[in-house]
């Protein structure tokens, strides 16, 4: 984890997970499927890595604790994200395209060509379960390894909190910021990006998270 001005540490790297089996050993979870309530996942936070997608706010909370760490609240991802130059991107004010996985392609139009842009088709965005499509995020060009992008950092050490996935924040009412690697901009620039228009249970292809913990005192 890397230290933020001794106030609170934040995992580096997007999390990925591990499934605890009843043996005590643990095995990877894979990154494209979603997680069953009764599945006994933890976070960890590894470089080189595909991060985990497909899960809401109430289960990246309860990963996050079964490491012994907790959902990062709003604030400390913002600033953790910003750096200490307090920048619109982790790097810096202006928007270098492809600096951080901010411009992947559009999995959900590849494998449903009958979707449009068109107001009477939006609802068809989630029928189905489109939007949980375990091959969303295994299409070429679409998610990217943890620290593949090694521009999109700042001084504290942390990749990818712009773009690659949505990141959950401890809100109950649910919020998840940073973008992904189709948006980076709709909800707000970079670190500034917050969306809050679904609830704490929602989850999609383009949602992880990442934990944070309190400082050593």
């Amino acid at each position: 984890m890397a230290n933020v001005e001794g106030r609170y540490c934040i995992d580096v790297y997007e999390a990925s997970l591990v499934e605890e089996l009843p043996n005590g050993q643990e095995r990877s979870w894979p990154y494209y499927e979603v997680v069953p309530r009764d599945a006994a996942v933890r976070a960890v936070s590894l470089p080189a890595v595909y991060p985990q997608g497909y899960i809401s706010g109430v289960a990246a909370r309860q990963a996050c604790e079964r490491s012994g760490k907790r959902l990062c609240k709003p604030d400390e991802w913002r600033n953790a994200c910003m750096g200490p130059r307090a920048t619109v991107f982790p790097y810096g004010n202006d928007r270098q395209v492809g600096r951080c996985n901010d411009n992947g392609r559009s999995g959900m139009r590849f494998f449903n060509p009958q979707l449009d842009g068109k107001e009477e088709h939006r609802w068809m965005w989630g029928h189905a379960g489109n939007m949980e499509d375990p091959r969303l995020n295994q299409l070429e060009g679409t998610l990217t390894r943890t620290g593949e992008r090694a521009g999109c950092t700042n001084e504290y050490g942390i990749f990818d909190m712009v773009g690659n996935l949505h990141e959950w924040v401890d809100d109950p009412q649910g919020t998840f910021q940073g973008g992904y690697y189709l948006d980076t901009h709709l909800n707000g620039d970079g670190c500034n990006y917050r969306t809050t228009a679904h609830p704490v249970s929602h989850l999609d292809y383009s949602t992880g998270f990442r934990c944070c913990a309190d400082a050593a005192r």
